[in-house]
């Protein structure tokens, strides 16, 4: 891909401006292009999209996006050591990048875009990824301001998020991606294609919005499935129990007996209406 936007290897940029990945900041930088544009394809066509970006590092990914005709990208990037790097694909690309230094977990990013589609694109930085998808799956509107998120976790978290009830990775996290998303493990990165590798797989996930989920109370689904999976291995008249144990679950018709795992969203939502 440096042939097809002219632009120097990623290797030689990070040598250049010194760019060792921070443990601190969950950095794994991913250096093969045709990787970084296999990302960017999986969210579709670019073609008059803004394109929401999370750690974009030295830029790979950003590359990609805006190679495959994104209408603008803005990159919100933690790291002041990668501007320079990033100012460098801003000016080969005038006007469409536009690059904010600052946290993702405190950036509001429903002001971010002006018009047109949004799609969240991103090599999520480890240690906030989960967060930032709770985010961006929990607004109180919905559908949400973005059209579809196309991002990459450790595998074992993007298990959890395509993972269906009765499956062992089944929790939280699922119910909630099943409840708002089509959610589908789209392909796997083996360690070797970062610098420095990470000790894990890592996994390419793409959600898009379901436009009407079950009727529920963000703030009640939550703490129902925050009482039934912290004690996932106990009956639900156990672990549902700071929450009315099986006079909340015979409200909902549900058997006091099953576990977390076996219930499925639609009988989270019947127990988080009952609340």
């Amino acid at each position: 891909m440096a042939a097809l936007d002219g632009l120097p290897p990623l290797r030689d940029v990070i040598q250049r401006h010194g760019l060792d990945a921070k443990k601190a900041l969950g950095q794994n930088f991913l250096l093969d292009l045709n990787l970084t544009q296999k990302i960017a394809r999986t969210a579709g066509s670019l073609e008059g999209v803004t394109v929401i970006e999370v750690g974009p590092g030295p830029g790979g990914l950003t590359r990609a996006i805006l190679a495959l005709g994104a209408k603008k990208v803005i990159a919100i990037e933690r790291d002041s050591r990668c501007l320079p790097a990033l100012a460098e694909i801003g000016a080969h690309y005038p006007d469409r990048l536009q690059v904010i230094e600052g946290d993702a977990l405190k950036t509001p990013f429903e002001t971010l875009a002006d018009e047109g589609p949004v799609k969240i694109i991103a090599n999520l930085p480890y240690n906030v990824g989960t967060q930032l998808l709770v985010n961006w799956l929990l607004p109180q509107r919905w559908p949400p301001f973005w059209q579809s998120l196309t991002l990459m976790f450790q595998r074992e978290v993007g298990l959890r998020i395509v993972a269906d009830a009765d499956d062992d990775h089944y929790g939280r996290l699922g119910v909630l991606c099943s409840w708002r998303t089509n959610a589908r493990m789209a392909f796997d990165v083996p360690p070797q294609a970062f610098t420095p590798p990470p000790k894990v797989t890592s996994s390419v996930v793409h959600l898009e919005p379901v436009e009407n989920p079950i009727p529920c109370s963000v703030a009640a689904l939550e703490k129902v499935t925050h009482a039934a999976f912290g004690q996932r291995r106990k009956m639900l008249r156990q672990s549902l129990k700071p929450l009315g144990g099986e006079a909340l679950l015979a409200k909902a018709d549900i058997d006091p007996q099953r576990r977390a795992e076996t219930l499925s969203v639609e009988e989270f939502c019947r127990l988080a209406n009952c609340l």
